[in-house]
């Protein structure tokens, strides 16, 4: 992926941080913690202002203080522009105090920001960015990847619909750093268990009118129709493929990430059946139900998807490495984040690798159709089990500088 400008965009990004950002401070006064992502756009809903409040709930539940020092959230939009991110980045770094950056929706952006990141000795907590290249060839000492990569959705989902018999596929992909991998790491999958590609057509991010892309997936004849989208661009591909008959027509969609709230703006009707791959769903058991109840509190109503849960376990595991290690410096408490095991309510021993990839268990669910629904929000019924040391790229595999072979 071609990193975009790294120079300040002026007006556009002075508005991305606007009054969100705090006043120029001593760094040593406060421990801040900027919660960056899409509040305006194709992704808000999947972070937005629920990984505020997610990161806000961890701040609390941790004892809002840590080192002696009160702790701080800001957040801003990067509007899924890389160079917008790595402008905001520049300046929480070395004129706000900020310690370290969450959630990062937007491969592109992700991978941006990580690199300024990485260039201050500051902290990446990744949720809702999906790359495998951010603990892959774009690895950092002071990066964490916490809740889902393209290298799990690709052998979770792509796998189980290739053992159904979904051997040969074409793809609509996002045209950026995750639509890209997602493509490719699925496309992997589907060659290894002797299916084939038969083609992909590139789409702009936060497009409207899928309708010639659906018109080439649907000529290709493939069997499987592999969108390797996310938020509303999947929304929008999977509504206008129901319109176009795609699937009663013979051929099969897979929704390659699709979060809870994607089925909840879908509605039932159209996403039953659909199988999908979750590091988190409320309902799993009492642990689940309870944080998404606190949520709802927290957040108007509404149950967290699993990007805005990764928040709130990423935060809290960074602040207790940070109390462990006794210290803000950022390589430091990531090293003792690497020590530290994961148990919270959607991980259960975890750990944080080498290459700053999470290893947790992840699931494959398939949504239920409205006669099976019972409640609100009642949208999933779990088919597997994957351990995380199966779900994520082996470090065998790693282009991760970090990782020795």
């Amino acid at each position: 992926m071609k990193r975009r400008s790294l120079l300040a965009v002026g007006f556009a990004a002075v508005l991305a941080f606007g009054a969100a950002a705090p006043a120029a401070r001593a760094a040593n006064d406060k421990v801040v913690i900027g919660v960056m992502n899409d509040m305006s756009s194709v992704y808000s809903y999947l972070g937005g202002m629920g990984s505020v409040a997610a990161a806000k709930m961890a701040v609390h539940d941790f004892g809002g203080k840590v080192l002696g020092k009160p702790i701080e959230v800001i957040y801003a939009d990067h509007q899924n522009k890389p160079d917008v991110g790595a402008a905001i980045a520049q300046k929480w770094f070395d004129q706000d105090g900020v310690d370290a950056i969450v959630d990062l929706p937007t491969s592109s952006v992700a991978i941006a920001v990580q690199q300024v990141a990485k260039e201050r000795g500051k902290v990446t907590l990744i949720s809702n960015g999906g790359s495998s290249e951010l603990t892959g060839k774009y690895c950092s000492p002071t990066g964490v990847h916490w809740t889902y990569d393209t290298y799990a959705l690709a052998h979770v989902t792509g796998k189980a619909i290739v053992q159904q018999g979904g051997k040969s596929w074409f793809f609509i992909t996002a045209d950026y750093a995750f639509g890209h991998q997602l493509r490719d790491d699925t496309s992997a999958v589907v060659k290894a268990a002797g299916g084939q590609v038969l083609g992909s057509v590139n789409v702009p991010l936060n497009n409207a009118d899928f309708s010639s892309f659906l018109l080439q997936a649907q000529q290709s004849k493939a069997q499987v129709i592999g969108l390797a989208n996310a938020g509303g661009d999947t929304v929008n591909s999977i509504k206008q493929a129901a319109e176009f008959g795609i699937v009663k027509g013979g051929q099969r969609l897979a929704g390659l990430l699709v979060f809870i709230a994607d089925v909840n703006a879908l509605g039932l009707q159209t996403a039953q059946g659909l199988m999908l791959t979750e590091a988190y769903y409320w309902d799993q058991n009492a642990q689940t139900r309870a944080f998404a109840k606190r949520f709802e509190a927290a957040y108007d109503g509404k149950v967290p998807t699993s990007g805005q849960a990764g928040v709130y376990g990423a935060v809290m595991h960074y602040l207790k490495a940070m109390a462990a290690a006794k210290t803000e410096d950022g390589v430091k408490v990531v090293a003792e984040m690497r020590k530290l095991p994961i148990n919270d309510f959607m991980t259960h021993n975890g750990k944080v690798r080498i290459d700053g990839r999470v290893i947790r268990d992840m699931y494959l669910f398939q949504v239920k159709s409205p006669q099976e629904s019972k409640y609100p929000y009642d949208y999933y019924k779990q088919l597997a089990v994957i351990p995380g040391d199966q779900a994520f790229r082996p470090l065998s595999e790693s282009e991760c500088p970090l990782v020795t072979h």
